[in-house]
């Protein structure tokens, strides 16, 4: 076995064979200083790369006959590996002070060197303990949507920031508990970690108020965001678009600005329909009792027609309205029972939601004709599948608009203005 005594002596050899030679003895010393870094640099290599297999090859058997998943995550973010140069590290805590006994200031920069070494070591097993706990806590259903990402980073920040004061105090001697030197770092700090800052608290209240979630569909038009959120870290969100693309959007956005989170119509009963048939104004007009004889054959409709004819007949004959002039007393118009045509159309298809909301109604009139606006739920509420459902009402109601004399609004077009000049030439 080797003692102090010996090592010191080993590690003078060189140095005592050239002076002996005749050689210059401050000429020695450094050589001497050389060889011995050299040959402690090529020992500690070679047992760190064998300490370094023989423990990640102990971790990886370990892990693959134990049936947690953990494990499996702590070998991938090479835990073992950094285990592992915690050896090369004691021994030569304990050999470098016996070789450079007579070099005290070279020991000193070795030491430091050293401590230096293991607070990055330490930074660098917490931050693979973590990225563990992230990989595993995603694998469990309830952690899934949770801003894990932002908590890991949270903590890497504050563990680089003790490993900066445990360096500036080596390497200067700094007293860290200095208030007023405290006081300046902490606002150099808040300047240069603003945004980081920000992103936390951000990243903190959207977790804690449930603002947001991996997963959830969200529309951001300021940032052109419309899509799946796929990471929310301390700094980003970033939302695949439903065209593929990726958008990134600062955390803090999230609370500063506003933006759409669609999981409360997912978690919902329906998705909703509210779009609009335009109606030509100059369609609309009264119903005569041919007219509303010949509404009857359309099924649909005809018990509505028949129970509001007998209460206009009632009505009319209370105050003996002069129907000879059909503004008299009151009227059907084909405008209105074609909204009820469209509201009973939507509620005895099986694909919308009765229990939820449903309207047909009325918009204020524009320079566009009158806005006759469905308003209803889809029990579906897949995309593909909504829309599909949406295309098939309008379709239909569309083409049963010409069944009530009226007329959709249509902005002119070339042909439109091709046929008028057409027949102005013949009238001409």
């Amino acid at each position: 076995m080797i003692t102090e005594a010996k090592l010191v002596e080993y590690s003078c050899i060189l140095q005592e064979y050239m002076i002996n030679t005749g050689a210059n003895e401050t000429f020695a010393i450094i050589s001497n200083i050389i060889v011995n870094c050299i040959i402690i640099a090529f020992v500690v290599t070679i047992l760190d790369i064998i300490i370094r297999k023989i423990i990640v090859q102990s971790f990886k058997t370990f892990s693959d006959k134990t049936k947690s998943t953990f494990d499996d995550y702590l070998v991938k973010s090479n835990f073992p590996r950094f285990i592992a140069h915690f050896a090369p590290i004691i021994i030569l805590w304990h050999t470098l002070p016996v070789i450079f006994i007579e070099y005290p200031r070279i020991d000193t920069f070795f030491n430091i060197a050293l401590q230096l070494y293991l607070v990055v070591l330490c930074i660098l097993v917490f931050r693979s303990i973590l990225r563990s706990l992230k990989s595993y806590a995603e694998g469990i259903e309830k952690y899934q949507d949770k801003p894990l990402q932002s908590y890991v980073q949270v903590m890497m920040i504050f563990a680089w920031g003790i490993g900066v004061f445990f360096a500036v105090n080596l390497l200067t001697g700094f007293d860290l508990g200095s208030v007023t030197a405290l006081g300046a770092l902490s606002a150099v700090i808040l300047l240069i970690f603003k945004d980081t800052i920000l992103g936390f608290v951000a990243s903190i209240q959207v977790s804690v108020n449930d603002i947001v979630r991996i997963g959830d569909w969200i529309t951001f038009s300021k940032f052109g965001a419309d899509g799946y959120v796929t990471e929310i870290n301390l700094a980003t969100v970033r939302v695949q678009n439903f065209d593929n693309t990726f958008t990134t959007i600062p955390t803090y956005s999230l609370i500063a600005d506003s933006f759409q989170n669609w999981r409360g119509m997912q978690e919902s009963k329906g998705r909703r329909i509210k779009r609009s048939i335009f109606i030509k104004q100059n369609s609309i007009k009264f119903l005569t009792s041919n007219d509303l004889e010949e509404l009857k054959k359309i099924q649909l409709i005809a018990p509505y027609i028949s129970h509001r004819e007998k209460e206009v007949s009632k009505f009319n004959a209370t105050i003996a309205a002069d129907k000879s002039i059909a503004i008299n007393g009151r009227n059907q118009t084909n405008l209105g029972i074609f909204r009820n045509y469209a509201e009973a159309f939507i509620t005895e298809n099986e694909l919308i939601n009765p229990e939820l909301f449903l309207m047909v109604r009325h918009l204020a009139p524009t320079d566009k004709g009158i806005p006759i606006e469905i308003f209803c739920f889809t029990y579906d509420k897949a995309w593909e599948n909504y829309e599909r459902i949406q295309a098939n009402i309008f379709d239909h109601l569309i083409a049963a608009v010409p069944f009530f004399d009226l007329e959709v609004f249509e902005s002119p077009t070339g042909s439109d203005f091709t046929n008028l000049s057409a027949n102005n030439n013949e009238n001409n």
